[in-house]
């Protein structure tokens, strides 16, 4: 009863500024603050207001929005920990089965990848230096590449 009061007073005063804005020739500005001013009156006449002050007063919506709020965070968290994981429980196992395969290639790969450990046998024989490209050699090889 009391929220519908407050509702009521603040209507009424909204519409008392839209009358005074009004007799100050700034129409849209009086039909704009009228329409905010008529939105509690409004809200008192559907009963929302009433709906609203059962709600914030009663134990079990309290309760409720607890369990909507744990629900909330349980998903969001089980989200977060998929997307660390890499993906779903299907996309894992495909993965660990195909690590399990030696001979797989990655969807991306032009040529096959190597199993784990493989290196290859020999450096490739080295080209005959050349006196040009010897100062960029050696800035590569001072940086390790």
């Amino acid at each position: 009863m009391i929220a519908e009061t407050v509702c009521s007073a603040v209507s009424a005063a909204g519409l008392g500024i839209a009358i005074v804005t009004a007799y100050r020739k700034r129409y849209l500005a009086a039909v704009r603050v009228a329409a905010y001013s008529l939105v509690p009156i409004g809200l008192v006449m559907t009963g929302v207001v009433e709906w609203l002050a059962d709600t914030a007063f009663s134990p079990t919506a309290w309760a409720g929005f607890g369990v909507l709020g744990l629900a909330w965070v349980l998903f969001m968290t089980t989200r977060a920990v998929e997307r660390r994981r890499g993906g779903t429980r299907k996309e894992r196992r495909a993965a660990a089965r195909a690590a399990d395969r030696p001979d797989t290639v990655a969807p991306a790969a032009s040529a096959p990848s190597l199993g784990q450990g493989a290196r290859p046998a020999a450096k490739p024989a080295q080209a005959p230096r050349d006196d040009d490209f010897s100062d960029i050699e050696a800035i590569l090889k001072k940086h390790g590449i």
